[in-house]
């Protein structure tokens, strides 16, 4: 398996990882999480838990055009290195994102939406 492969593994990770981190945020603020209600729950939260659960739901909407990415300069020949590179970039990029969002740090988590969709982009041209 490529590394630009394993990325969108990793991708695919980052929102459950971050429904984890929505976990924490709903037991903290309600005291419990509610498996019965949990969208319900989700809309109640505020402040930071709120801000986690937009970072998951991002993560979400951003993995198929990665992934459509990843694949589409894999069946188009692009050089294993750079699709790599592009990837990498990626997901550190889509890591970066909700640390970012939960610290209502606005700018900088522009900017990683940002770098994130353009490493996308590098993927679709080098493609092309």
């Amino acid at each position: 398996m490529t590394v630009a492969f394993w990325c969108v593994f990793i991708a695919c990770l980052l929102p459950i990882v971050m429904a984890w981190v929505c976990g924490y945020f709903r037991a903290k603020q309600f005291g419990k999480v509610d498996n019965k209600h949990p969208r319900l729950q989700y809309a109640q939260l505020d402040g930071p838990g709120a801000r986690a659960y937009a970072a998951q739901q991002n993560a979400w909407e951003a993995l198929p055009v990665f992934a459509a990415a990843v694949i589409i300069a894999h069946l188009a020949g692009v050089d294993p290195a750079k699709s790599a590179l592009a990837a990498q970039v990626f997901i550190v990029a889509r890591v970066l994102y909700p640390i970012f969002y939960i610290a209502n740090k606005d700018v900088l988590r522009s900017l990683a939406f940002l770098i994130g969709l353009g490493a996308c982009i590098a993927l679709f041209v080098m493609a092309a």
